[in-house]
């Protein structure tokens, strides 16, 4: 290929991909050039005549194989948020690849040994504390992926991670498929209940679907959920809520139990190599948690609580039933819709009156707002940069004094191709070590688009979540790519995520932003305080949805037995075992759980949300306490964990922040938790 625009020099405004030049086709050279690049890269590091040193060999692999990171940045950025049969072909034939590719890197005995030379007298090289973290975090990423081990098991262990790799792949394009392809096709006599905003959003499916005058409910939990919460058809509501569990559960080519099980067995024997008892004991050793019992203490000091509180709350919504002439027992497709009566009739709060307030442009408003008193920053709008698709806003992020610091990539609704749920990523990620590097960051959603686009509110909470995300990534302000951003231990990530999230209940937030989308007016104090009131309403369905997923995880990854797992039958023992209510689904069931199965990335580590809950409810009540959510001398400190990423230890980041180590008070009082 005589032209490939991913092998030239971008002249786009901050160096973005020129996505409208950029073809599938164009990727598999690239890949292939950019992985013999690194190698050449890695060669020039273990073949130098002059003895390891901190520069010729850690800041040599910080400069090693930039084609292929700006590739394979890119390639999985679109193979998430805009992917075709094209895109998943190459992702399924580069997976074992890459792999491999990797592998040959990381187990490379001359490499690791430059590398242990220089951990083992790291105390005498005078280094900077950013980079004596680098060199042992560089030293403990080469162990963790076998650089100690023999050559025979080092060969095995390369097979692993190829393998794992294609199978990470099949499991996530199992549940796109799955997604894509159901629809539940609506009249209009089968609308009962819903209110404007989801029939609205119903009808727009419909019309990108070619259905025009139809309906249409899809497995986006911006549309399932509104439907279970509000559609009065019960037999509809069991429908779309079978479907929504049963991802990547149908027996066929696109079943995902198989892959689980191969998955689990070859995670099984990676940590034995590595000499662990069980993958969950070496997942966490690398984390602020170090031990799956840390984490399941953490789970079952909520787990019990959640559950009477959840039993208490079932109550409530059986009377509700009842009361609708619904004498049996509630199933996981009635509570949404009776917890929405109840807490409609309990705090005179309903979500049908509350979303038009919450208009999508006005709260990516408040983002940008909350940023900018927290944290000095701006968003201005961009409109010169190519984009992907063109639903993506594009926003130059500024510092207080004005100076580009970023890039910021809004990308806010569903459609085919895109996986569902909301995550953050980036195109590029800042460093400075031969000058500044500007990050690139995306958030993505997965809204029903409307006009306009209305939110509930837990949209409008999501959208902080992984904005917060996103200003880790374009707050960072390190010398080496490896400890950018979010690039952080696995139970620290989710904090400045989860943090964020508090500033969209603060009233002086929701007073500016959350307007009527016909009047423009203000949401009344009233139903400020009705909101705030129902914070802790169904928070023990929450609990209980989430925590039961962060259990099952760290149950399956404890798993010792060499047998092929039955999955199916390994949730229904669990979910006996611990006693899940039998109204309450698992948020994620195993053959959709992409946290754990769609790479490796949370497995064995869900319960990093519940970790960092502790986080984020104990260190936003310092603001509380300080009486001003915006607290300038706070919002300083925290604005330095933002930016330090992984260049300090995570718990002593947070100490400078909150003067002492995290409690869990704080998170049992915001999920109504305490006895």
């Amino acid at each position: 290929m005589t032209q490939n625009p991913l092998f030239e020099t971008w002249t786009t405004p901050f160096e973005v991909p020129p996505f409208d030049r950029i073809e599938p086709a164009h990727f598999p050279p690239a890949f292939d050039r950019g992985m013999d690049e690194e190698l050449a890269d890695i060669a020039a590091i273990t073949h130098s005549p002059e003895p390891p040193s901190f520069a010729n060999t850690i800041e040599a692999l910080e400069r090693s194989g930039a084609l292929l990171n700006r590739v394979s940045d890119l390639f999985y950025n679109l193979n998430s948020s805009a992917s075709n049969k094209e895109i998943e072909a190459i992702a399924r034939d580069y997976a074992p690849k890459l792999a491999a590719h990797r592998s040959k890197i990381a187990l490379n005995p001359s490499l690791f040994a430059c590398i242990d030379a220089l951990y083992q007298k790291r105390d005498t090289l005078g280094l900077a504390p950013d980079q004596l973290r680098l060199l042992e975090r560089y030293h403990t990423r080469f162990v963790r992926a076998g650089a100690l081990l023999g050559p025979e098991q080092k060969t095995r262990m390369s097979e692993i991670t190829a393998r794992m790799a294609s199978l990470h792949t099949h499991f996530g394009q199992n549940v796109l498929f799955d997604e894509d392809e159901w629809r539940l096709v609506l009249v209009a006599g089968d609308l009962a209940g819903l209110p404007d905003f989801a029939r609205d959003a119903a009808a727009a499916a419909a019309k990108e679907r070619g259905l025009d005058g139809k309906y249409v409910i899809t497995l986006s939990r911006s549309s399932v959920e509104p439907f279970l919460t509000f559609s009065a058809r019960r037999d509809l509501r069991e429908t779309a809520y079978r479907a929504w569990v049963q991802r990547g559960e149908h027996q066929g080519e696109h079943d995902n139990a198989p892959l689980i099980a191969e998955l689990l067995a070859l995670r099984q024997e990676q940590a034995r190599l590595l000499g662990y008892d069980t993958y969950a004991a070496y997942r966490l050793d690398d984390t602020m948690a170090k031990t799956p019992e840390a984490a399941e203490l953490l789970l079952e000091q909520v787990w019990e609580p959640a559950k009477h509180k959840a039993a208490a709350e079932r109550a409530e919504l059986a009377e509700a039933a009842n009361l609708d002439g619904l004498n049996e027992p509630i199933a996981p497709w009635d509570w949404r819709y009776y917890a929405e009566k109840v807490r409609a009739a309990k705090y005179d709060l309903d979500e049908s009156a509350l979303k038009p307030y919450f208009v999508l442009d006005n709260i990516v408003a408040a983002l940008f707002d909350t940023a900018g008193r927290l944290f000095g920053v701006s968003f201005v709008p961009r409109t010169d940069c190519p984009v992907y698709h063109p639903d993506v806003r594009t926003y130059e992020v500024r510092d207080p004094a004005g100076k580009a610091i970023g890039l910021f990539l809004h990308d806010n609704f569903a459609r085919p191709g895109k996986r569902s749920g909301a995550w953050m990523s980036s195109y590029r990620d800042q460093e400075s070590l031969d000058g500044e590097v500007l990050p690139i960051v995306v958030n993505n959603n997965n809204f029903s688009k409307g006009d306009p686009t209305l939110l509930s509110f837990d949209d409008a909470r999501t959208l902080f979540h992984e904005f917060g995300h996103g200003l880790h990534g374009l707050l960072s302000h390190v010398r080496y790519r490896s400890q950018s951003g979010t690039a952080v231990l696995r139970d620290f990530v989710e904090f400045p995520s989860q943090i964020m999230e508090h500033w969209v209940q603060a009233p002086e937030i929701l007073r500016k932003y959350a307007r009527h989308y016909q009047t423009g007016e203000p949401i009344p104090d009233v139903l400020i305080e009705r909101l705030l009131a129902a914070r802790n309403f169904n928070q023990g369905f929450a609990t209980v949805e989430y925590a039961a997923c962060a259990m099952i995880d760290l149950e399956l990854h404890a798993h010792t037995d060499t047998a092929p797992v039955d999955i199916a039958r390994f949730e229904q023992d669990f979910l006996t075992r611990v006693g899940m209510p039998v109204e309450i689904g698992l948020r994620h069931r195993p053959t959709h759980f992409q946290h754990l199965f769609d790479g490796a990335g949370y497995a064995a580590g869900y319960y990093a949300y519940l970790w960092a809950e502790v986080l984020d409810a104990d260190g936003y009540a310092a603001f509380a306490e300080a009486g001003d959510v915006f607290d300038p001398a706070l919002a300083a400190r925290l604005k330095v964990i933002y930016s330090a990423g992984d260049t300090r230890d995570p718990m002593a980041l947070y100490r400078d922040f909150r003067g002492r180590e995290p409690e869990i008070d704080a998170l049992l009082e915001q999920r109504g938790l305490n006895p």
